[in-house]
């Protein structure tokens, strides 16, 4: 019997991810917002095929997370959380993941609540960090 090894990943960003799957030509808010979320889906895809759990939007306080985003990201604000999981365990790690997504260039003034002052997924600024990512502890493992 095969054990799986899934690694579980969520990423949590103030840049608007919906995935609308609007195609050119339609509604351009919609189709900026599929353009950010077919470019965080790419960076992950640099390095592994994932599978994707579930996109979500929530209005929260981010002061209260343990992780934080820049110094400039306070209060209630809404942000957008992508889960995911890949079967090539250590093919993926938050390191990695920090560096790919670093000054990726994303469109801004959509539904985000937070102010972008870069057009950028930013994961090392200590002002504008505007994603974050997290490993999950697996608890479906067959073990």
């Amino acid at each position: 019997m095969t054990i799986s090894k899934c690694m579980l990943f969520k990423l949590t960003t103030v840049v608007d991810i919906t995935q609308t799957n609007a195609r050119r030509g339609e509604d351009k808010k919609k189709e900026n917002q599929q353009a950010n979320f077919n470019t965080m889906f790419q960076t992950i895809g640099l390095r592994v095929n994932v599978d994707p759990l579930r996109c979500t939007q929530s209005v929260i306080d981010v002061d209260k997370l343990e992780y934080k985003f820049g110094s400039a990201i306070k209060g209630k604000q809404r942000v957008w959380t992508f889960e995911f999981e890949n079967t090539y365990e250590g093919a993926l790690t938050l390191d990695m993941m920090i560096d790919d997504f670093d000054l990726v260039p994303v469109i801004v003034n959509l539904d985000e609540t937070a102010a972008n002052t870069n057009c950028i997924f930013s994961t090392k600024h200590v002002t504008d960090k505007n994603i974050l990512f997290e490993q999950m502890l697996n608890n479906n493992n067959g073990e």
